[in-house]
């Protein structure tokens, strides 16, 4: 999990001072609108502090991508983990138990996802690199957990790769265009009470999902009898 240094609080230590100026820095202005120099100002440290302790603005942009990604794929894996699969068929709860808890871990850091979100729309070196690694793994975990949520899940590998494009847009959406959210629909995603209400639309569609699975199941079991 990234730690108290990556919320958008002050640090008691130069480090966390330097790793909390910089996000503060990146999200009003950008990364390549914002220089060394305003972050160590911001920080009230030495400029030779930030190549000290990342080498650079771009090991800094790196450590920060890299901290959310790991706390994020922890959280997903461990909620994951959590078998709320009942007898009577209640699978939804497993999908809406991970996009609790990935929605929560989002809210927590909330500037830090807002950042790594936008970043990631861009089409360079370190993004390919994180899509690579990162993003594979995520999409790893993701199958395995509708796999395990919906019979039959992967057979049809190209709607299988939407519906998960589909459940992450669910999870992420908030936090990569907040501004649309406040602004145009009046929604706080960074507030707590955002969370039950989108909570209950994510258990909607999951339960829309695997009725429209049983559907499948049925007339497949239909054309087969005739």
């Amino acid at each position: 999990m990234p730690g108290k240094s990556i919320l958008p609080e002050g640090g008691r230590t130069s480090k966390e001072a330097v790793i909390h100026s910089a996000l503060k820095l990146f999200n009003m202005s950008g990364y390549d609108g914002t220089s060394v120099r305003a972050i160590a100002a911001d920080a009230r440290v030495n400029i030779a502090l930030v190549s000290y302790y990342f080498g650079g603005k771009q090991g800094l942009l790196e450590h920060l991508m890299s901290s959310f990604f790991e706390g994020y794929l922890d959280c997903l894996e461990n909620a994951a983990k959590q078998d709320n699969v009942q007898p009577n068929g209640q699978a939804e709860d497993l999908i809406v138990t991970v996009a609790d808890a990935l929605i929560t871990y989002q809210q927590k850091y909330f500037y830090l996802s807002r950042f790594v979100h936008r970043e990631m729309t861009l089409d360079n070196q370190l993004v390919r690199e994180l899509m690579a690694s990162y993003l594979m793994k995520e999409k790893f975990l993701l199958t395995q957990l509708l796999e395990k949520a919906v019979p039959g899940f992967g057979k049809d590998p190209l709607q299988a790769d939407f519906t998960l494009l589909q459940f992450r847009d669910l999870i992420i959406m908030p936090f990569l265009q907040p501004q649309l959210l406040r602004k145009v629909y009046y929604m706080k995603p960074s507030e707590s009470s955002f969370r039950p209400g989108y909570l209950r639309y994510i258990a909607g569609w999951a339960d829309r999902l695997l009725e429209e699975n049983r559907r499948f199941k049925r007339r497949q079991r239909v054309s087969q009898v005739r």
